[in-house]
């Protein structure tokens, strides 16, 4: 089980400085969203840069194109690209094919996804290294979670790895972690705290303990 850090609302500047804060206890970085809008790929290839022994994802919730985009955050120094399970199988298999190029994986992102277990079951059958069940920032003001997903695709995969993303924070990671994912992925749980470091050393302690068991 790793632990990956998720980075939206910030700047490259703002990014590498709360990184360094915290690099000691996360696996992954995700240059979320909203910065790759706002900063470019050039986001990807500083942080990488800065944090060479840390894996960077690249939160481009590819819709279309997947393999030229995929080529191009893997030349920025993404280790990790984000494909949106929404697509259509043209565009993950693209991704997957360019990915492999490079040496990158590709997550599958659910978000938005209405039939989960079955489009699980579809993508599984892709060749994606990651399926992530993802409660986005709209929903999870509504009061929902991801956990109940999980488990359903847990139920379902048979080669990729499972994330899951939306929410989550110190309080509901034992939650988190009973659902077994593979990968754990936490924005304002720690970005969010006065001692981000002390959050993040906590979350990855009980993560590594999840492994061990």
């Amino acid at each position: 089980m790793e632990l990956q850090l998720a980075l939206d609302l910030v700047n490259i500047e703002e990014a590498i400085q709360l990184v360094g804060e915290v690099q000691d206890y996360i696996d992954i970085v995700e240059i979320g969203t909203p910065v790759v809008i706002n900063e470019g790929l050039r986001a990807v290839k500083e942080v990488k840069e800065a944090f060479p022994s840390l894996t960077v994802l690249a939160d481009l919730k590819v819709m279309d194109a997947g393999g030229y985009e995929v080529m191009k955050a893997s030349e920025a120094g993404a280790g990790i690209v984000t494909i949106l399970g929404a697509t259509d199988n043209a565009t993950i298999k693209g991704a997957v094919e360019e990915a492999k190029k490079h040496g990158t994986k590709i997550l599958v992102d659910m978000i938005n996804v209405k039939d989960i277990e079955q489009r699980a079951k579809e993508i599984d059958a892709l060749g994606v290294d990651y399926i992530c069940v993802h409660t986005g920032y709209d929903l999870q003001a509504e009061g929902e979670n991801s956990f109940e997903q999980l488990r359903t695709i847990k139920g379902v995969v048979s080669n990729a790895k499972t994330a899951v993303a939306g929410g989550i924070k110190l309080e509901t990671l034992p939650e988190v972690i009973a659902a077994g994912p593979d990968l754990v992925i936490v924005g304002g749980g720690i970005t969010g705290k006065e001692d981000k470091k002390a959050v993040a050393a906590e979350m990855q302690k009980l993560v590594k303990e999840a492994t061990l068991v």
